[in-house]
């Protein structure tokens, strides 16, 4: 038998193994603390299902949007190896002006206030 029909062969069968015993292993029985929407025991103060605001939202959205920027951004040191180091900094001005201009954009319009 090959290596690779081997290894796939351990794989299937484990992961096969695996699902089998997730089904019998946890215990199904629950009971009032794990239904309560607070497993620590307290008894909650208000409604549990309350909706975030569209403003919580908006400020994650923005923080993934600058998480992503920083990630764009990481490889630019080793952009001036390539064979033409001027393309890569252009690049990577013109995101962070359309990233600046954004953030401009949305303080003007409020949209970074938390209370009205």
């Amino acid at each position: 038998m090959s290596l690779i029909t081997t290894i796939i062969t351990i794989a299937v069968v484990l992961s096969a193994v695996l699902a089998l015993v997730s089904f019998w292993l946890p215990q199904m029985t629950p009971d009032h603390e794990k239904l309560s929407p607070y497993e620590c025991g307290f008894d909650p103060l208000g409604s549990a299902r309350l909706p975030f605001s569209l403003r919580f939202f908006l400020v994650a959205i923005l923080f993934l949007l600058f998480d992503l920027e920083i990630a764009l951004l990481l490889p630019l040191p080793w952009g001036d190896q390539l064979p033409s180091p001027l393309a890569t900094f252009l690049w990577a001005t013109t995101v962070l002006i359309l990233l600046t201009l954004g953030l401009i954009y949305e303080w003007l319009q409020g949209g970074l206030e938390w209370a009205e």
